[in-house]
């Protein structure tokens, strides 16, 4: 059985940058619903004990009554949950160590890296992800639609930002791109880093 995390911060910790009430409906209701539908689409299968890895790098695997389901909540499930540890209260200005190095490999700069993760997180049309993940001795950026994560593909995510208007229309409306950039100051890069 899945369990909603408990956040590592208050739901008004991230002010000004994400506001309390946005956390409190985020992680309550909307995560909170992902979990009751992925424990209810697994009960009474042998994936219910499973870990939310191998049940997201499985999916083909499970019955196909349930697959969409497991998609959609697992998915949100585990988004969620490594979205919460990504960010803390204050931010960390920018990556160091082995994460700086391979983002400059791939980007040249790390303001480079940042405006193309936002464009990406900008363009996403509709609902979804964006993404850092590990590309040989670099980083690259990828985007995915709904609650998809590079997990289903056995890829663990190093950072991930969500651009569902759940996660931002009471601040910010339709100001996706002000949210994106109001986002970097809550990025907790130490725990990025840890991910590598």
């Amino acid at each position: 059985m899945f369990l909603l995390p408990k956040l590592p911060y208050s739901y008004d910790a991230l002010e000004p940058y994400i506001d309390a009430k946005t956390m409190e409906l985020h992680h309550s209701k909307h995560h909170q619903t992902y979990v009751d539908k992925l424990n209810t689409a697994l009960e009474a299968t042998e994936w219910a004990d499973k870990t939310i890895e191998e049940v997201l790098q499985n999916l083909s695997s499970l019955p196909e009554d349930k697959r969409t389901a497991v998609q959609n909540n697992g998915g949100g499930h585990y988004n969620h949950s490594l979205f919460w540890e990504l960010m803390v209260p204050g931010g960390e200005n920018s990556p160091s160590g082995e994460l700086s190095d391979r983002i400059k490999v791939s980007f040249d700069s790390f303001e480079e890296f940042k405006k193309q993760f936002a464009s990406a997180g900008a363009a996403r049309f509709g609902s979804g992800w964006v993404w850092l993940l590990k590309d040989g001795n670099g980083v690259k950026i990828i985007s995915t639609p709904n609650q998809d994560s590079p997990i289903m593909n056995g890829i663990k995510p190093l950072l991930g930002l969500d651009v569902w208007e759940h996660a931002y229309y009471l601040k910010y409306q339709n100001r996706r791109p002000e949210y994106i950039e109001n986002w970097w100051s809550v990025v907790n890069w130490s725990a990025v880093a840890k991910r590598l």
